[in-house]
């Protein structure tokens, strides 16, 4: 059986619970598998729930009048996702698929409630997390309104810095895989433009490209190209895995 318990005590929002909350929590959740390129929730599905991502990885977007995907965000092992079901039970407006193999629990909306009630520190991390998502959101926007594609793809690149960026001997490593389709799909650009984009950047010397994994040689330069300040980082400086030092330049 799964053990939800964990998932749910590890997950930053509920860290602060005590024993009897986290065993109500878990009495009120439950736990779905998802295969890859499942969908999750699709627009007009009730939303009465918020979602714990526990492994796996979730993509969220919308669909534009062309059929084109717009990305909103990834999300990861550990993070909470469908949180507006906190504030108003209401449809959902967006698409959740799994991009492999997931799994995912559902917490009742309104058990979330009771312990944003009960619990002040519960509320708080709500709080920033639909602050968090609120500005990525609307800074992403303004890029697409007002930015170069060039523009634009530096912008994924700090933001995917920001959230996955670890120090190493070479630069900044960005420790997540995204397609080419993916990463157009979050710029409003094609996939051939991205692999343009990428390999000025690469003759550049701005970045780096090792099996789909990303090494940003030149952090500062790079946010300054359009005005942007060097993400926060908080993680420590580590050496490149071997595997990516052996590794040839992607093609």
């Amino acid at each position: 059986m799964v053990n939800q318990l964990w998932y749910l005590k590890n997950c930053d929002v509920f860290r602060s619970l005590g024993p009897a909350q986290l065993a109500r929590l878990e009495s009120r959740s439950k736990y779905r598998k998802f295969g890859a390129k499942e969908l999750v929730y699709l627009p007009n599905d009730q939303g009465d729930s918020v979602l714990l991502l526990a492994d796996g990885r979730v993509k969220m977007y919308y669909v534009t009048s062309e059929g084109k995907q717009s990305v909103l965000a990834f999300i990861d092992p550990g993070e909470l996702f469908g949180e507006l079901a906190i504030l108003e039970p209401a449809d959902r407006e967006e698409f959740a698929e799994a991009t492999e193999p997931s799994n995912v629990i559902m917490i009742s909306g309104a058990e979330i409630q009771r312990l944003m009630a009960e619990q002040p520190t519960v509320s708080l991390e709500m709080t920033r997390l639909i602050g968090l998502r609120r500005r990525r959101i609307e800074r992403r926007l303004k890029s697409l309104l007002y930015r170069s594609p060039r523009e634009r793809m530096v912008c994924l690149l700090l933001e995917l810095a920001e959230k996955y960026g670890e120090r190493c001997a070479d630069g900044l490593l960005l420790n997540v895989r995204l397609s080419h389709q993916e990463m157009s799909n979050v710029i409003g650009t094609t996939r051939e433009m991205v692999t343009v984009m990428l390999g000025e950047l690469r003759s550049q010397r701005m970045i780096e490209i090792k099996r789909r994994r990303i090494i940003v040689k030149q952090v500062a330069r790079l946010a300054d190209s359009v005005g942007e300040t060097v993400p926060r980082l908080s993680r420590g400086i580590r050496p490149v895995p071997a595997r990516l030092q052996r590794a040839g330049l992607e093609s």
